[in-house]
């Protein structure tokens, strides 16, 4: 079966998986720059594949033009004019499956998530490390005939920032390190007290950005900054792209199993993530980081961790698994991730 030339690439959400497939849309580029992609997404995520090249983005407007069976056989209509080979559907919901029938005719190969490893690791039945994310996406585009090497990636330069930038920012020579609390469950979140307490301690030596979405997340970042020197926040100050742009010049991000950290480590920067009740063995550390990265709640104390995949789910007894974590062991991972940075 010859290789199709033009794959229709599929993830809409959430921002962490769309991040994630960053890199690997990037390494399968530089390895194939034959091959011509389109990338199904969210509009809002379209910033992420800024750097890519021979790519065409087509928003899926979910809540509006696509929303519904109709809204989806609309869009359908639209990609089938791109002349589209082959669909690597790296989301796999029941969205992405009904524009797939809508394509039939179509060469489809859709992401494996693992469900049933994914399963035993939550409930206790097996605790190693299983197939990354990003391996997973890996695996879509081989099926395709693209195999792609993951080993010895490239990243894009870290933006210049203008006056507009540096105007909030400022401009210092001291390391800067990017703070982003939140996460999409209580779970998986560092209790912000305890952050607190951490950002303190790492303000004094390093200019910290704190990153993060909505009004809720602003107000309680701005009472944060308001405490002490050298702590800036940056949430809703800028766009997703500018953000981007400053996050790219970072010399490390310290965030939660989130978002933030696939962001950063999209864009080369070094993350040090911090785990509730969610593992990273379930696959989900950031691009090119290993377990030495990431922060674990001890499972001695906490047996049954991971409870979830997701965060969203644990038992009776593990609300505050994650303020075990102490905010001095966080603390000298973010110095140690500087001082190597350096050398």
């Amino acid at each position: 079966m010859p290789k199709p030339k033009h794959i229709l690439v599929i993830r809409l959400s959430a921002m962490g998986d769309v991040a994630m497939t960053v890199p690997v849309l990037r390494a399968l580029q530089h390895q194939y720059p034959e091959l011509k992609l389109t990338i199904l997404t969210k509009p809002f995520f379209k910033p992420f594949f800024r750097d890519l090249i021979n790519v065409d983005i087509i928003s899926a407007e979910i809540n509006d033009n696509h929303k519904g069976v109709y809204g989806l056989y609309k869009l359908s209509k639209q990609l089938k004019s791109l002349n589209i080979d082959a669909v690597a559907d790296l989301h796999n919901v029941l969205r992405s499956k009904i524009l797939k029938f809508f394509l039939f005719g179509k060469r489809v190969v859709q992401l494996d998530k693992g469900r049933a490893e994914k399963k035993a690791l939550v409930k206790g039945q097996s605790f190693k490390q299983l197939k990354t994310t990003h391996q997973r996406y890996a695996d879509v585009f081989k099926k395709l005939g693209y195999s792609i090497d993951l080993s010895q990636p490239i990243f894009p330069k870290k933006k210049n920032l203008n006056e507009k930038y540096l105007q909030v920012i400022g401009n210092d020579s001291k390391p800067w390190v990017g703070i982003a609390p939140f996460a999409a469950f209580d779970g998986k979140m560092y209790p912000l007290n305890l952050m607190t307490t951490v950002i303190e301690a790492l303000s004094k030596d390093y200019k910290i950005l704190l990153f993060g979405a909505g009004n809720e997340e602003k107000t309680r970042l701005t009472e944060i900054a308001s405490q002490f020197k050298n702590v800036i926040n940056l949430a809703g100050q800028f766009t997703l792209d500018e953000e981007l742009d400053i996050i790219s010049n970072l010399d490390v991000m310290l965030a939660m199993d989130s978002g933030n950290a696939h962001m950063a480590a999209m864009l080369g920067v070094d993350v040090v993530t911090v785990w509730g009740v969610t593992h990273p063995y379930a696959g989900f550390l950031p691009f090119n980081h290993t377990l030495k990265s990431a922060i674990v709640v001890d499972r001695t104390q906490y047996p049954k961790i991971p409870t979830s995949v997701y965060g969203n789910t644990f038992p009776k007894g593990y609300e505050s698994a994650m303020a075990s974590i102490s905010p001095n062991e966080i603390i000298l991972k973010i110095r140690s991730s500087i001082k190597k940075a350096s050398l």
